[in-house]
């Protein structure tokens, strides 16, 4: 017989009804010595049979009676379930519905926060930890799920959890799935269905799924884009000059949409006039000036003459007829098709900021978020920078402590995330976020906060994967950070989209901001800008960020449309900014740039195959620009530094620079027009040398040094990658096979 286990002074006990996994109450409880005998005789692994053990089995319930009605007895646990085939009359509290169908799990997230409510306001159930498990399946929502001060867990021990079921897969959906879809008669591939609430004005939406695959409005062109002759005519509103064919003044005043690119923006408006004698469409809104981009490319959708490809759709708001033109073989009265109708926040945390309360220790764990819009306003959109104006579909304000973990972000309209005004110290680990309309995760806001209350700082974002962003909004930001510090943004793998990987600050200029002290390391980012947008980074600051470190990141493949595909970009009043042990490559304008700043480190740092350029420095100040020692420049393309290095504002040395090219010599390397000699002269690179580096296999990103590496005798520390991206223990989590 197995030795009968000791019961300590403190002790729980579970009550149980239906399946031995569901417990109906968890209590806690102090037992006197002479009471720990009967209970370890209850607790003893028994073979034991007939009146032994209904013996035992009575003095079991005996001393759980005892138990619950000693005053020393306090609730600890609660545990909800909610389940697709659930009832939200039923108690909650068995994970599937019991065989008389009188009771089982819950039905909805709002019944079972309702019933967390009920129980915390009953000081006798009032419970340490509360969680809330769901099943898997759809859980459709009507309008967002939003948590309060009260639904707040009582400490990072007892948090109140809203988790998936083990091994399954929930998904909290915003969308409606559409049917009733009948095939258009000698319209080969053309189908369509009728939406009574987008005909009454009550729907409209601006995405469509099938089959969990994003579809695309109707658009014209199919592929690639329009261009408008030269500089655009007018700015409030906007005016342009059109070629032949390619605007319609069937166009005008319908929920046809413009789409044109700018530099680093995009707008997004309607047509309201069409001069077809001059070619001159005037669109809703304006533009500003110093985004303005001659030849600007654009595109239209959801023109109903549009819909001429596979996997395009139209929405008439008049009629309310979705029309879709499948693809092969696709029946739509055997696909899922969902249209999202919430249009804001799915899930919304909310603190009382009058009563200086927060949403404190609540656990967001293993769920999946999906089909939200985004409202067009109704003269259209104009981003100003990172698509700033679109919100976040998971969205904690006030909220402090909490955590969202192992979740999965897809077909979202808007930002995934956003940890904003009053948000502290939160964490964001190890979850996936694809197929986004804009970006990934918002961290703080564009305003600064002198509340203490109201300031956001302390998030920690790690190992997430993100992926697919931008799909709506192009200049939407993988992870920003606003008017936030002390933040730490560690081992994400961050790809495909169009602008900038991850983004920190939001001052043009040299004034004080809260925005310092941000960690970000050990981040793999990659496919950024691809062509598309213009003015970007792999990793972009802006402003004074005092303490803000950006180390041991993997960069590479930034390509932007015309300028500015950059690996490292200190923009405007970037200042005191630590950049170390970054690896750089094949980046299309440079792996570094300051626009303009002050006093920023770079040192050991790799930086390579640039195609235009390998550093460059724009705005020339009467300030130290940055120091520049102890990294590793290495191309086979472009010049060496490009744009302004005229004033001597800036120190560089300890330095290996060179040039791969079979033809290049170090007497014929260029530094700004310069010998190394006369580059010397000016007080740089005294201490530098062009030779190579001996990189292991820098063609095929393989950066490692050789130990006989001239760059080791310069004090060059080699940069270890192996831990960079998504650590190996969470890859599998969040679907990360880099």
């Amino acid at each position: 017989m197995a030795p009968a286990r000791r019961c300590s002074t403190r002790g729980r006990v579970e009550l149980r009804a239906g399946r031995p996994r569901s417990p109906l109450l968890t209590a806690s409880f102090d037992l006197r010595p002479e009471a720990e005998s009967v209970l370890s005789f209850c607790l003893q692994p028994s073979r034991d049979t007939g009146h032994l053990r209904s013996m035992r089995h009575g003095l079991i319930l005996f001393c759980a009676t005892l138990l619950l009605l000693s005053g020393s007895v306090r609730a600890t646990s609660l545990t909800l379930y909610v389940a697709t085939n659930g009832n939200d009359h039923w108690s909650g509290r068995l994970e599937e519905p019991a065989r008389d169908g009188k009771d089982g799990p819950l039905a909805s997230l709002p019944a079972a926060l309702a019933k967390t409510r009920a129980a915390r306001q009953d000081s006798a159930k009032t419970s340490d930890d509360i969680s809330i498990l769901l099943r898997g399946g759809t859980y459709s929502l009507a309008q967002p799920v939003v948590l309060a001060p009260g639904d707040s867990g009582s400490d990072a021990n007892h948090p109140f959890t809203i988790a998936t079921f083990p091994n399954e897969n929930p998904v909290l959906s915003g969308g409606r799935r559409i049917s009733g879809w009948k095939k258009v008669e000698g319209k080969s591939g053309l189908w369509q269905t009728t939406i009574p609430e987008v005909r009454d004005g009550k729907w409209y939406f601006r995405q469509l799924f099938t089959n969990d695959q994003r579809k695309q409005r109707a658009r014209a062109p199919n592929a690639g884009y329009f261009q408008a002759v030269g500089d655009y005519l007018a700015e409030n509103p906007v005016r342009f000059k059109y070629r032949d064919g390619d605007i319609k003044k069937a166009w005008v005043g319908t929920d046809a949409e413009l789409i044109a690119l700018h530099k680093w923006i995009d707008l997004r408006q309607f047509i309201r006039a069409v001069d077809e004698t001059n070619r001159i469409a005037t669109l809703s809104a304006n533009i500003a000036q110093h985004v303005k981009e001659p030849d600007a490319r654009y595109h239209v959708e959801n023109a109903s003459d549009a819909l001429d490809s596979p996997g395009e759709w139209y929405l008439d708001r008049k009629t309310g007829v979705l029309s879709y033109q499948s693809e092969a073989d696709e029946d739509l009265n055997n696909a899922e098709v969902i249209a999202p109708f919430i249009q804001s926040a799915l899930l919304k945390a909310e603190g009382n900021f009058e009563a200086g309360k927060r949403v404190q220790h609540v656990v967001l764990r293993g769920l999946a978020f999906a089909h939200t819009d985004w409202t067009l306003p109704a003269k259209g959109y104009l981003d100003t920078q990172a698509a700033v104006h679109v919100r976040g579909d998971i969205l904690l304000e006030g909220a402090e402590d909490c955590r969202i973990e192992g979740c999965t972000f897809a077909h979202l309209g808007g930002y995934a995330l956003e940890l904003g005004k009053g948000s502290q110290r939160c964490q964001v680990v190890a979850n996936e976020i694809y197929d986004i309309a804009a970006g990934g995760i918002r961290v703080g806001e564009t305003t600064r906060r002198q509340d203490p209350f109201e300031k956001n700082f302390g998030q920690v974002i790690a190992d997430n994967h993100l992926h697919q962003l931008g799909r709506v909004f192009a200049p939407a930001v993988g992870v920003i950070i606003f008017q936030s510090g002390q933040n730490h943004v560690v081992h994400n793998h961050i790809h495909d989209l169009y602008y900038t990987a991850i983004s920190v600050g939001w001052n043009w200029g040299y004034q004080e901001t809260p925005c310092r002290e941000n960690i970000i390391e050990f981040n793999h980012l990659h496919d950024v800008g691809q062509g598309v947008l213009s003015d970007m980074g792999g990793i972009y600051t802006l402003g004074i960020q005092k303490g803000t470190i950006l180390r041991n990141n993997l960069i590479h493949d930034v390509n932007s449309y015309s300028y500015g595909g950059w690996g490292l970009y200190t923009d405007e009043g970037s200042t005191d900014i630590l950049m170390e042990n970054n690896v750089v490559y094949r980046c299309k304008s440079a792996g570094f740039h300051q626009h303009y700043g002050r006093d920023n480190v770079l040192r050991n740092n790799i930086f390579a195959f640039g195609k235009e350029h390998q550093l460059m420095r724009t705005r020339e100040e009467e300030h130290n620009s940055f120091i520049f020692t102890n990294n590793i420049v290495y191309f086979d393309s472009g010049d060496l530094l490009g744009s302004n290095w005229k004033n001597e504002h800036y120190r560089m040395d300890y330095n290996l620079y060179f040039d791969a090219r079979p033809d290049a010599s170090a007497d014929l390397m260029k530094f700004a027009g310069a010998s190394l000699a006369d580059w010397r002269q000016r007080g740089h690179d005294v201490r530098s040398i062009i030779a190579d580096p001996l990189l292991v296999d820098p063609k095929n990103a393989d950066f490692r040094l050789k130990p006989d590496s001239p760059a080791l005798r310069l004090g060059f520390k080699p940069v270890d990658l192996s831990e960079v991206g998504v650590r190996k223990k969470f890859r599998k989590q969040v679907r990360d096979t880099d």
